[in-house]
Order: C-alpha cells, then sequence, then structure tokens
C-alpha cells in the first residue's frame, strides 16, 4: 500500500532520520575511550590517575563548551553549526591512534569534546522547528532514543575494531562515520525558513512573527550567560538534568563492580546485566515521552516530576531486593533506567528549547547548551564523590546517595511546574488565533 506523505511529512522524516544517525554516530567517538583504558594501561604503561584525567580531557570540555557556546546554533543557524561541530569532531580523532602520547591524547579529546558540545543543542533545535508544539515531548522522546543506542553501538564497534584490528585501529573508521554524516548534515538538515516550508501549530513561531509584522522582532536576540539563568524555570531544569546526569553515570560507572563484588555475579553476567539500565533508558525515552503528551498536556513538567521520582523508588526497590535473585533485579533495574533516561531527554531537549523560544526569543540552542552543560558537569564530579563515599559508607551509602540526588531533581522539576502555573497567562484575545493555527 503506497504512503502518500505531504512536502512538510517528508522532511519531518528526513530531518528526524539524518538527525539520529548523525547524533547517535558521535557516541563512536566518545565510547573508544573506555573500551580501549586496558591496553592503554599495559602498552603505554598509563597510570590509573592518567587515564582518569583522559575522561576529563573529553567530558569537562564538552559540558563547559555546551554553556559558554550554546548561542552559536542561534547566530549561525542548527545545520552549519551541527555540521561543522561533527566535522571537526571526526578531523581531531582521526589520528589519536597513530600516537602515543597523553599530552597529545589530552589535546585530541579536548578538541573532540569541545566539539561534539555543540550537537545535540543544534540537534534539538533543528528538530524542534520541524514539529507542532502538541507533539514537542513525544519527539523528544522518540528522537533522544538514538543517544543511547549509540552509546551501545559505539561500545559494540569499538569491541570489534579491538579485537580484531588492534586498539589502534578503533578511532579511524569511527572519525571516517562521523565526518561523512557531518557533511551529510550540512547539506541536507535544513530549517522550514530553508525550505519555504511553514510548520503549523508553533505557538512561540506565531508570536515571533506577529512581533516581527510589529517591528519588534526578536530573531537576532542574543543574552548573555546571566540572563538565561534569568529565563523563569531554567535554573530549575538545568538543576534536575545534573542530577538525572550524575545518578545515570553512576549507574555506567559503578554497577558492574556492584554486581561483581556485592551481588557474585560473575564478570560476564555483571557486564552484560549492566546494559539493563541502558536498555530500559532506550524504552524508557522512547515511550515516557508519548505518555506525558498524552496524560500531562499542558503540564509536562508535572509528568517529568513523576518519572523522576518512580526511577528513586525504582533504584530504592533494586537496592533492597539485591540478593532476591536476577528477576527483581532486572525488573527494577529496567524501570529505575526507563524512568531516569525518559524525563532527562525531554528536560534535556524539548523542554529548554521551549524556554528559548518563548516570548519571541531566538535562543533555543543556547538554552539546550546551558541545560546540558551544567547537567554534564555531573558526569565528570560523580566518579570522585561516589568512590568517597563508597569507600566511607559502603555500597548502601552509595545508592542511598543516588536515590536522594534523584528525588532533589524531582522536586526541582516539581517547583518548575509550579513556576509554570503561576505565570501570566495568554490575553484572551491572542487563544483564539493561537488555537486556531494549532489545531489547523
Amino acid at each position: 500500500m503506497k504512503i502518500d506523505c505531504n512536502p512538510l511529512q517528508r522532511r519531518q522524516i528526513l530531518i528526524f532520520a539524518i538527525g539520529w544517525f548523525a547524533y547517535a554516530s558521535t557516541y563512536c567517538l566518545r565510547k573508544p575511550l573506555g573500551v580501549v583504558k586496558t591496553d592503554l594501561e599495559n602498552d603505554l604503561k598509563f597510570s590509573k590517575t592518567q587515564l582518569g584525567l583522559l575522561d576529563t580531557a573529553l567530558l569537562l570540555p564538552y559540558a563547559v563548551m555546551q554553556m559558554l557556546l550554546g548561542s552559536c546554533g542561534d547566530r549561525f543557524g542548527p545545520r552549519k553549526t551541527f555540521g561543522l561541530c561533527m566535522i571537526l569532531s571526526g578531523i581531531s580523532m582521526a589520528s589519536f591512534g597513530m600516537w602515543s602520547n597523553f599530552y597529545m591524547f589530552s589535546l585530541l579529546l579536548f578538541l573532540n569534546g569541545s566539539a561534539q558540545a555543540q550537537c545535540w543543542p543544534n540537534c534539538m533545535k533543528a528538530l524542534g522547528s520541524w514539529y507542532s508544539d502538541k507533539v514537542r515531548n513525544s519527539v523528544a522522546g522518540m528522537f533522544g532514543t538514538c543517544a543511547f543506542s549509540g552509546g551501545i553501538i559505539g561500545t559494540a564497534l569499538a569491541v570489534w575494531l579491538q579485537t580484531s584490528y588492534g586498539w589502534r585501529s578503533a578511532f579511524l573508521t569511527p572519525s571516517l562515520l562521523v565526518l561523512g554524516l557531518g557533511f551529510v548534515v550540512l547539506l541536507f538538515f535544513q530549517q522550514p525558513d530553508e525550505v519555504n516550508i511553514e510548520v503549523v501549530g508553533k505557538v512561540c513561531y506565531i508570536i515571533e512573527s506577529i512581533k516581527s509584522a510589529e517591528g519588534s522582532s526578536n530573531n537576532n536576540t542574543k543574552l548573555s550567560w546571566i540572563q538565561l539563568w534569568k529565563i523563569p524555570m531554567l535554573a530549575e531544569v538545568a538543576v534536575a538534568v545534573f542530577c538525572l546526569k550524575a545518578v545515570r553515570y553512576c549507574m555506567y560507572m559503578w554497577l558492574p563492580m556492584y554486581l561483581l563484588n556485592q551481588l557474585q555475579y560473575s564478570k560476564a553476567q555483571a557486564g552484560m546485566f549492566s546494559t539493563t539500565f541502558e536498555i530500559g533508558g532506550v524504552i524508557g525515552s522512547a515511550v515516557i515521552g508519548l505518555i506525558i503528551d498524552r496524560l500531562f498536556q499542558g503540564r509536562s513538567l508535572f509528568g517529568t516530576a513523576i518519572s523522576a521520582a518512580l526511577s528513586g523508588i525504582a533504584l530504592f526497590l533494586f537496592m533492597v531486593t539485591g540478593t532476591w535473585g536476577i528477576g527483581f533485579n532486572t525488573l527494577f533495574l529496567f524501570v529505575a533506567g526507563a524512568f531516569n533516561c525518559g524525563p532527562d531527554v525531554i528536560l534535556g531537549g524539548s523542554v529548554p528549547a521551549e524556554l528559548g523560544e518563548m516570548d519571541g526569543r531566538n535562543v533555543a540552542a543556547a538554552t539546550v547548551g546551558l541545560v546540558n552543560g551544567f547537567g554534564s558537569v555531573g558526569t565528570f564530579i560523580e566518579g570522585p564523590v561516589i568512590g568517597m563515599i563508597a569507600t566511607a559508607y559502603g555500597w548502601s551509602g552509595m545508592f542511598y546517595f543516588m536515590i536522594g540526588v534523584t528525588f532533589v531533581g524531582s522536586f526541582s522539576v516539581f517547583r518548575a511546574s509550579v513556576i509554570k502555573n503561576r505565570l501570566p497567562k495568554p490575553l484572551p484575545d491572542e487563544i483564539p488565533l493561537q488555537q486556531a493555527l494549532i489545531d489547523a
């Protein structure tokens, strides 16, 4: 049966597909470092401290550059910014396997982290411009599966290259992949105004068009870092993303060791079973957004607050039922991953993009970058913090810490939803025009 798609639908499918594969590919240049650490330790005699610093060389600029350079996509457009950053990322890591010097590795990882910092904000800015506000969370949730799927694909590709051709080969092929997709983004990842297609159902676009007609357009708005923080609800959303990312990376980095030492899993079982949290993240990312759009229309922040709270409850149940067997472990770990990763994609994508577009602002890339950059700080500080807590209070201390941080994130989102309810509502004469265009 032939499916007839109009030009807008064809473009939406094209943009979604290009963005999904392009952003997923960036993980092929993040994951190899974790895979080859043992080789770096054995072949190049790097200490564990140096290996930890290599993580920092990648993750620190990734977090900071999102916050400092988030406005690039608003100034130069998401297509150019996303595409060029992917090309720079591919170039920076293409020669990684040819070196043996710690400082050169650090420099290349720094360049890679800096370039990739602008990929997610501009991906979300471009994607958001193609879909109506009614389905923003659903689309963001389904699109967010690229991050978790990309992590699995990146790890598998790195392991295959390492075992087949040696650890030095684990970087060139992913670099060429990212480089090629960067050119695809430059050629085809257009915005609606670049191809003269109007997307109905976007209130922020309506308001911006009205202001433009009145001669007060904010198309080229450029807000400072401090001004961005003053946007209502943005700080609360950033804190929530920080909490959720910190917990997720705690699970990524420490769960295999917990399963091995505390629950007496074998090495193979611990490594494979630890992906249950990540698999839950893939499902949660796709489903949570749909649920929130269906059950919490106009109250997406409240829905994500509930989701984050359920993740904390699942973590607690996983901890107390740890010795009950693999069935209970699988259930609660899967649920914890689904309810952690689902709201993370929404809070780190569709919500800050919406805040950056409200009231005619054109700073969606900057707000997404600020929120994700601040959230990514949690990814590189969790290691030493969890290490100290686990040493002083044992594994239970680690889980109580993660549960507490999860509920802090949930409370922060709930506070944002309260702030949103207190904001002035649209004027009565604006509502019919907005609703008529949304329903068109």
